[in-house]
Parts: C-alpha cells; structure tokens; sequence
C-alpha cells in the first residue's frame, strides 16, 4: 500500500481511542470491529478505532496514546500501513550532533542553524529533531530531542527511538573515541538505520579505492606516509604535489611542493592568515624543515599528485560537488560550486582568499561552446566517484562532499571525499535553490531509509 498524508489531531480524552475520518479508514482499509495498532518511532500501542464524520484524511488521538507513544505535536503527517490494523506515524527523523560550549544560547551553539534547516525541510513530512549523546536515555530507549514550533522556537520532547538517525557529530577526535563508537553501534544492532557513519580520512579514502577500476581512471597517486625517496621521485615525475594531513579540513596543514630543476624546491603554505612561499636549495634541506615544523605528525601526511587545472587570472579553479542519495536511493550531484584559489594561495578555500563562482562561469572562459559537455562529464565522474566510495565503505553513506578537478585538456579529477560536508558553497545566490534541494534530499533520504519513501512498501 502507498503512503498517506494525515492530519493529526490532539483529544482530551483519557482512554486509548482513535477517530478516524470515514475516509481515511477506506483508503486504509481499518477494521473498527478490532483494535488499531499505532507506532511512532520503536514505540506502538493499540487502541479502540471509531469513525469520524469529517470529510478528508484525519486522525484524532486521545491524550493516552499520545502521552504513551510520546507524539510530539499534531500537524500533517505521513502515515505508513504496516499490516492489517497496523499504522506508523512519521518518520521519527533523528539529527545526530553535540554541543562545543554549552550554555551559548541555542542548543547546538554554531550547528543550530543547520539543525534548524534540516527540521524545516522536513516540515509536514516528518517528525524531525535534533540531539546530543547526553539527550540518549538507553534504559527506556528515549531521546529528549529539540523540535521547533510553528514560530521557529525550539521546545523538548522526549520521544522514542528514531526511524533513522542523519549524523552530524561536529568534531573529528571525539567521533573516533570508543565511547562514540560505541553510541553508534548500539542503534545499528537494534535495527535503526544510521546514515553518515564518521568522518572520512584521505589515506582510508585512497586505500579502499585503490583496488576499484571505476574510481582508479579519476584519482592521483596518492601515497600515505612517503618515504623521501618517493616523495622526490613524485616531485620530479609530476613537477609539483600537494602534501597535506589525512585527517585535515579546510585547507589547514596542506603544502603545495613545487620542482624546478634549475632553481630548486618551492613550498607554498598558509601561516598565520597569510600564503607564504619559501625556497630550498636541495630536496634534503626542505624536508628537513618539514620534519621539524610537523614531528611525527608527518607520518600522518598525504603526497599527492599534482594536476594542472583550468585557471581564471592565472588562478586555479576546483570544484566541490555535494553528492547526496535520493528518495530512490541513488547519488545525485545536487549543488557544485567552483572555487577559485587567492594569490599564491595553496587551496581554493574562501577563507585562504578563494572566490566562489558557478561551474558555469568557470568552464566557460576554458572550453568555450564544450562547457556544457565538460560539466555533464564531471556530473557522471562525480557519481561514479561516488558509487564507488559506498561500495568499498563498510558504513551507510546518505551524503558526500567531493572536491573535483578538471584540468586543462578535460579530464576530471577527484582529490578528496567528505562525509559531513560544508555547505559553504550554497551561499552563492545562484546555488540558494541548490541549498534548498541539498535540504530536500537528506529528508527524502531518511524518507527511504525508514522505509516511508514515496512508493510505499509492499
């Protein structure tokens, strides 16, 4: 059967009765002569079901249920037949992230804006909320979740267990510890789809596509850890490499080595807010200078090959798809932004003097009349790149942030993947759609996963 849209309705009474819309009860084909099963989330009861004479799709719960299922407001809301005389409400959409500093004012402190977009997009489609691992109460499989009201304001609710958990836990250190993993693990065994497993480092990323033929045409040599022999065999094979952290963001931590033959090793890198540029007489002495800024933090380093890309004002240009699974489960490129890198800056990021533009007006001043076909290429490279991640993932994926090169004969090029990424990119006027697309798509996504997308089940 294919799911409903309901309007949900709050009584006063006491007692464990459901009215339902003459309607209603014949599209679902409910038998009042036996109890209605009704479930929220991990959470179910049964009531007595009573038809209603109101034209439409409603359905009026007692405060009993209410209080015994812990709905958390009335308003439309999907309906999904589970069996004879058997119904769940929702889906019960649970965002997964933490607070930094608390007692900042809103409960996420920076991602409550975020939170709040996703609860919005999910807004008579869903119950949808946002929590903390300290909001989890284990023993009676609760979750203390913030909502918003009609007016925007946040309130709490305590509610089941979700139907699906989209994770947004903020930090990358805390994600690995034992406890968090742990936290993870307990809602997969009991059978709630959780979506957006943890950060992904660069060396994982490479190493489980290193076998994948589809994902092999579009990646750079990528070498964890290199030897000083590889690294000066990289720098003189390809000219230039980028040596950046494998568990890095935001361009922190990354070097952009250049080879001359005549003059030399060129290292470019961001310090202190400013793109700094230095220059070794031997590859020994530059490394040398590496090893003592980093420790043994440089075993945890990536050299990777560098690629000629297409430049706007002799500046290079990259891209960063945001990658999300519809409502069928397959990848879609739902935003691109181009970014172009600042002056001398090792990384096209905004905060290193990037500039944001759209793919189009990037590929237009290199290919001309080819632009068009050039982006519909990156397009397929971008879900192949990405089909290809979730195959060799031992995790749920739901959304990926890519960061794409196309260099100046047309080929693509992927450098890195991200399971949370930025949404930096939507900010451009021309990707606001985008964004709210990107919205969409995590709510589908939570939609199909907890089994409530569009067709129904069977």
């Amino acid at each position: 059967m294919s799911l409903t849209i309901c309007n949900i309705h709050f009584s006063q009474q006491p007692e464990q009765v459901v009215y339902a819309s003459k309607s209603l009860i014949q599209e679902l084909q409910l038998k009042t002569s036996k109890p209605l099963v009704i479930r929220l989330g991990q959470e179910q009861i049964k009531a007595l079901i009573k038809p209603l004479k109101r034209s439409g799709k409603h359905l009026y719960l007692s405060s009993g249920i209410r209080q015994s299922i812990k709905i958390p407001s009335s308003g439309t809301i999907h309906l999904l037949p589970r069996g004879s005389n058997d119904i769940q409400l929702g889906p019960l959409i649970g965002i997964l992230t933490d607070v930094i500093k608390p007692g900042e004012g809103s409960p996420f402190n920076s991602r409550s804006s975020f939170v709040k977009q996703v609860i919005k997009a999910g807004h008579n489609k869903a119950y949808t909320f946002g929590f903390t691992p300290a909001d989890i109460n284990w023993q009676n499989k609760t979750v203390h979740g913030y909502f918003l009201n009609a007016q925007g304001t946040w309130y709490r609710r305590e509610v089941a267990f979700p139907d699906v958990i989209y994770n947004r836990l903020p930090n990358r250190k805390t994600e690995i510890g034992p406890s968090m993993t742990a936290l993870r693990e307990r809602f997969v065994k009991i059978g709630i789809p959780f979506f957006n497993w943890s950060f992904l480092n660069k060396a994982d990323v490479y190493e489980f596509l290193d076998n994948d033929p589809e994902a092999l045409l579009h990646l750079p040599e990528s070498v964890t850890n290199p030897s000083q022999e590889k690294m000066k065999k990289m720098l003189h094979q390809y000219q230039f490499i980028y040596f950046k952290p494998g568990t890095g963001s935001l361009g922190y931590g990354i070097y952009r080595i250049t080879y001359h033959k005549q003059n030399g090793y060129f290292v470019r890198y961001r310090n202190n807010g400013t793109n700094t540029l230095l220059k070794f007489a031997n590859f020994e002495k530059m490394y040398r200078a590496l090893s003592l800024k980093h420790g043994e933090g440089l075993k945890n380093y990536v050299a990777q090959q560098g690629i000629r890309l297409i430049e706007l004002d002799k500046c290079p240009v990259d891209f960063r798809f945001h990658m999300h699974k519809d409502i069928n489960n397959e990848w879609q490129p739902v935003g691109i932004g181009a970014k172009k890198a600042g002056r001398g800056s090792v990384t096209t990021h905004m905060k290193s003097g990037g500039t944001l533009l759209t793919p189009e007006q990037a590929l237009q001043q290199t290919f001309g009349n080819r632009a068009p076909d050039i982006l519909e290429k990156a397009k397929l490279v971008s879900i192949k790149i990405s089909e290809a991640i979730e195959r060799n993932y031992s995790h749920r994926l739901g959304e990926l942030g890519l960061d794409i090169g196309i260099d100046q004969s047309g080929d693509v090029w992927m450098f890195e993947a991200n399971a949370k990424p930025g949404r930096s990119i939507f900010k451009h006027p021309a990707l606001r759609i985008e964004g709210k697309e990107s919205l969409n798509h995590i709510v589908e996504h939570c939609l199909y996963l907890s089994q409530f997308q569009g067709g129904g089940v069977s």
